[in-house]
């Protein structure tokens, strides 16, 4: 077969001119993304501008307008906002601005344009790219350019970028800031719920998004909200006393506080506002309950960015400087997005009619319609929202005769309790009975397995490691006891959440069917680790809290280093043999290396680094970061690096070590683990509740399951979640070294050499395609990610 890999080498900038602007309101990680298109801009041998102050610069020209070098952008990638500035500009929605415009880009020799910011940005840069041949003709009868200069600068390229924390664009999964503004609305209300919690309150947050709903939705998702308000679904009308009675209730259940979180665009069904106040108002007068209001503002749109919006922006920037120098004058403007977990190309005005078409929906009062247009991942999340929120009364629930166990298996995760909540609170909302087992299968062998409530598992969500408790026990010396007690509780399914120990206990289990009938039941597996080494899967929880950790510490210890200067910082990090979060980790903190045990290095390689760093010393940035995983090679050891860059860079830079050790397994989940964990598990709690009903044998009264796919694994691959029988995956299994045989982030390591300003080799087999933004059709929504 044709080796079908394409390679960016093959891509050349030289002679081109590539400028980057940033537009509208600032977004966090919009920092990150700028240094991305001039560090691969610069490295493709191409001119590189940074327009400062939006469309404003562009329009004013002058020092507005300079050339980037590779020192321009160094010590961004964890600031927040926009280093470049951002404006509103009016003169460029004038045609004598956007000729201006055009004037000084010509006179610069630029005709790649990468915008950063929301649809109104992205809007305007594409009409000034329309009339791009107009408005030189009419610079060249003015006189302000020659004729040569417009035949050179024939044609405009655009590359837009969303950088938006409202989400509010379709096409996307995630926009640029999203994440980071999720971080501090979920910060505030871990901190709000303690003190709701010591005084019985009720509180009202009010988060941002006039349009759209996203961030009050999947905050209410992430903490386990109360009620929530979002424009794109106003409450049916009667709203008020429902809302009162589920506040009521949950008092009534021993809950010490309620949280109902408002979109600022919140409103009811015939278009008039709903204010905090209001809400506020409403909850005194008809409950009584002493209830306060804190309105968020634009604390959401600051602070530094979070690990995931720095690798978001990072690997959307390097692909919108690929997708300028790929494109040919008939190229529409693109936008660079992100969809599952993969990059990808769409062009710009189909985003930005259907953007437009949500708005449409919502003035005709077509809600369900603006929902379906947000896209897949916005449908899931309020599907997923409204299965959890609403606790139907016993009489409401369906009868069922199936009884389901929960577990923890491995090493602790962060969003593993909130996978455990929406696993048991969906599991009773199927009319199942749920039990809860402790401490894994050894807790389960020696019957420490109780029966779970609704409210057992309140406020869950935000809590860090593993409430149910957890062990690395694997089951095989312990099949007898596994099965006598699956049998004294009439257990019927399996839901085991943990890491790559989970999934051999799944696959022991398996492999016990033909011994031990107990075991012929579904079982179903998420993965849950901070190593993120289970086959199956591109995310398991508790990866991305983690890389919080290390790229928060490694922030912290790239500070320190700014007043010593000449300093190297040699960090060790977690994940057994598998490099994601020293890799990924390296990319989001910006390393200058990662040493990792799937890409074998040797004294040469390690030599080469201390050169790399002894030429950076000579530039102004004057530190380095290099993180080593913890099994990356037996004999280079940290210390063994740590003395290595010693020896070699005497005289030029000192160097630290830093073990992170195990402050990488704790901590409150990340909104992005508390939103995953709870989204799958509902979803593998739905697809045990199917095969519970297809495994039924009425005639004997029991279930029966012995087929590969009524033991899955539930992952994330590219852009779909999928159930993968866990014996299809052993193939796809390095067992000694408990790491998946192929790993999609290996694809980003080159990345991160490429804005370490090493030579490497890149492939963009991925990139190029320019798609289609899909509408969606009902099944779709089933495979959504986050």
């Amino acid at each position: 077969m044709p080796d079908t890999k394409k390679f960016f080498e093959n891509l050349s900038g030289a002679g081109k001119c590539v400028a980057v602007l940033t537009s509208g309101g600032d977004a966090q990680g919009m920092n990150g993304a700028v240094r991305a298109v001039v560090r691969m801009g610069i490295y493709v041998g191409a001119k590189v501008y940074l327009i400062h102050e939006g469309y404003q610069g562009m329009v004013d020209g002058g020092d507005n307008i300079k050339e980037a070098t590779w020192e321009s952008v160094s010590s961004m990638l964890q600031v927040g906002g926009t280093f470049i500035g951002s404006a509103r500009c009016a003169e460029f929605r004038t045609h004598d601005g956007r000729l201006r415009a055009a004037q000084n880009l010509v006179k610069r020799g630029i005709t790649n344009l990468c915008v950063i910011g929301g649809d109104g940005s992205l809007t305007g840069a594409n009409l000034f790219r329309e009339e791009w041949s107009g408005l030189l003709e009419e610079l060249v009868q003015s006189g302000k350019i020659d004729e040569a200069a417009a035949q050179a600068h024939s044609v405009l390229h655009i590359v837009g970028m969303v950088g938006s924390i409202d989400n509010d664009f379709c096409g996307t999964d995630m926009t640029i800031g999203t994440d980071s503004a999720l971080h501090r609305i979920i910060e505030v209300v871990d901190a709000i719920m303690t003190t709701a919690q010591s005084h019985q309150r009720t509180f009202v947050l009010e988060v941002m998004g006039r349009h759209c709903g996203y961030l009050a939705l999947v905050s209410a998702l992430a903490c386990g909200a109360d009620w929530v308000f979002i424009p794109e679904l106003p409450p049916e009308d009667g709203w008020e006393d429902l809302m009162c009675q589920k506040l009521s209730e949950n008092r009534l259940r021993g809950s010490r506080l309620n949280i109902i979180i408002v979109a600022e665009g919140a409103i009811d069904r015939h278009g008039s506002p709903i204010s905090s106040d209001s809400i506020k108002d409403l909850v005194v007068r008809c409950l009584g309950f002493d209830t306060r209001v804190t309105i968020l503002g634009h604390v959401q749109r600051g602070g530094t960015p979070s690990a995931f919006d720095r690798i978001l922006a990072s690997r959307m920037g390097v692909e919108a400087v690929l997708a300028l120098l790929e494109a040919s004058p008939g190229t529409p403007a693109c936008v660079v997005s992100l969809c599952g977990n993969q990059a990808v190309r769409l062009p710009l005005m189909e985003c930005v009619q259907m953007t437009q078409e949500v708005q449409k929906a919502m003035d005709e009062k077509k809600f369900e319609e603006a929902v379906r247009l947000r896209g897949r991942s916005f449908e899931n999340n309020l599907n997923t929202y409204k299965l959890l929120s609403h606790r139907k009364s016993d009489s409401e629930l369906p009868h069922s005769p199936f009884t389901v166990a929960v577990l923890n298996v491995g090493a602790p995760a962060a969003g593993m309790n909130a996978a455990v909540r929406s696993a048991v609170r969906v599991g009773i909302t199927e009319g199942h009975k749920m039990l809860a087992v402790n401490d894994g299968f050894e807790g389960f062998s020696k019957g420490q397995i109780k029966e779970i409530k609704w409210g057992d598992v309140g406020g869950w969500t935000g809590q860090g490691g593993s409430l149910l408790g957890t062990k690395r026990t694997l089951p095989l010396k312990k099949l007898d006891k596994i099965a006598e007690q699956i049998r004294i509780h009439n257990i019927n399914a399996l839901l085991v959440i943990g890491g790559f120990e989970a999934f051999e206990c799944v696959l022991q289990l398996c492999d016990a069917r033909s011994k031990y009938e107990e075991f012929c039941l579904p079982m179903c597996m998420l993965p849950a680790t901070i190593s993120n080494n289970v086959p199956g899967t591109d995310l398991s929880i508790g990866a991305d809290t983690s890389l919080n950790a290390i790229v928060e510490t490694c922030d912290r210890i790239k500070q320190s280093a700014s007043g010593t200067k000449r300093r190297v910082f040699i960090i060790e990090t977690m994940g057994g043999y598998c490099g994601y979060l020293a890799s990924v980790g390296g990319l989001a903190a910006g390393a200058d290396a990662a040493y990792i045990y799937e890409e074998p290095f040797d004294i040469r390689d390690l030599q080469a680094n201390v050169e790399h760093l002894t030429a950076k010393m000579k530039t102004s940035i004057q530190r380095g970061l290099v993180l080593r995983n913890e099994n990356s090679n037996d004999n280079y050891t940290t210390d063994f690096i740590y003395q290595l860059y010693s020896e070699e860079g005497k005289g030029v830079f000192d160097c630290r070590k830093n073990v992170l050790g195990h402050m990488q397994q704790g901590g409150a989940p990340s909104p992005f683990d508390r939103n995953f964990g709870t989204k799958i598990a509902a979803k593998a709690m739905q697809w045990i509740s199917k095969r519970l009903r297809e495994f039924y044998r009425e005639d004997e009264g029991r279930v029966f399951a012995n087929t590969e796919d009524s033991a899955c694994l539930l992952g994330m691959r590219r852009r779909a979640l999928l159930f993968q029988p866990v014996i299809q995956l052993k193939d796809e299994t390095d067992f000694e070294h408990r790491i998946p045989k192929e790993q999609w982030w290996l694809k980003l390591r080159p990345l991160m050499k490429i804005l370490a300003k090493y030579k490497t080799s890149y492939d963009v087999s991925d990139s190029g395609q320019l798609e289609h933004v899909v509408r969606l059709r009902a099944k779709d929504t089933d495979n959504s990610t986050i």
